[in-house]
């Protein structure tokens, strides 16, 4: 598996969650790193992304609730995830990828399996 994510789970807004992908060296080391999340119904979304050099961006909807970082020891990406909302219900994807394919989700070449985030009101 090159993108193992965990975390996720139910929580009532205002709580928060923390995800977490371990990639594998050669994908970490080389690449992007995101998520994205796909509610019911709609298409999947970029939420936020770091670079190796740890530069990161965020979806507007997420500034200033959410927080991407990254593990460079042990390959891995955290998202730190507060304040949730009920529209932040969604499922969310691990991704990497090169700078110009890692923001078009047609173009991602790397997919962790989906983590179900729940959001009640």
């Amino acid at each position: 598996v090159q993108l193992q994510a965990s975390g996720g789970g139910s929580v009532q807004a205002g709580g928060s969650l923390r995800l977490s992908c371990a990639a594998s060296e050669s994908i970490f080391s080389n690449n992007v790193m995101g998520w994205y999340r796909q509610a019911p119904g709609k298409q999947r979304e970029l939420v936020t992304i770091i670079t190796s050099d740890g530069i990161t961006n965020y979806a507007d909807s997420v500034k200033g609730r959410f927080t991407i970082s990254r593990d460079n020891a042990k390959n891995t990406v955290n998202l730190q995830m507060n304040s949730l909302k009920p529209e932040d219900t969604a499922v969310y994807y691990c991704a990497a990828g090169e700078p110009h394919t890692i923001v078009v989700v047609s173009r991602v070449p790397y997919w962790g399996k989906g983590t179900q985030v729940t959001v009640s009101s």
